[in-house]
C-alpha cells in the first residue's frame, strides 16, 4: 500500500486531474481503489483524494491491463501484484538514492 503524502514531498494531483489523464471517469479510479490493494489515494484533512505520480504509474498499469490486454480485475490484480514483487527493491533503491541526492544538494 502507499504512503498518504505529505504537501511539501512530491507534486499531488486531484482526481479530476488523474481522470482526464487516462481517460477514464473518476468513479472508475474510486472503484479501482476498492479492488486493487496496492493503490490507496492520499487525501486532505477533508477528505479529497489526492494522487502522486507512483499512484498515476499503477493507475497506468492497472488501465492498461484491463483495457490493452482485456484481463479480467482477478487477473490484472494478479499481474499487479507480480511487477510490484519486482519493482520493490527498485523502489528502495530509488527512495535511497533519491534522499542521497538531497543530503549532497542540501545548502550547509
Amino acid at each position: 500500500m502507499l504512503k498518504p503524502v505529505t504537501p511539501d514531498t512530491e507534486k499531488r494531483l486531484r482526481i479530476g486531474q488523474v481522470a482526464r489523464r487516462l481517460g477514464v471517469e473518476p468513479y472508475v479510479l474510486r472503484f479501482w481503489e476498492e479492488e486493487f490493494p496496492q493503490l490507496t489515494a492520499a487525501r486532505t484533512s477533508k477528505g479529497q483524494r489526492y494522487y502522486t505520480e507512483e499512484h498515476v504509474r499503477i493507475l497506468e498499469q492497472i488501465r492498461h491491463f484491463l483495457y490493452v490486454e482485456k484481463l479480467t480485475i482477478k487477473g490484472a490484480r494478479q499481474k499487479l501484484e507480480g511487477t510490484a514483487a519486482v519493482r520493490a527493491p527498485l523502489d528502495a533503491i530509488r527512495r535511497e538514492l533519491q534522499e542521497i541526492r538531497r543530503l549532497l544538494t542540501k545548502n550547509p
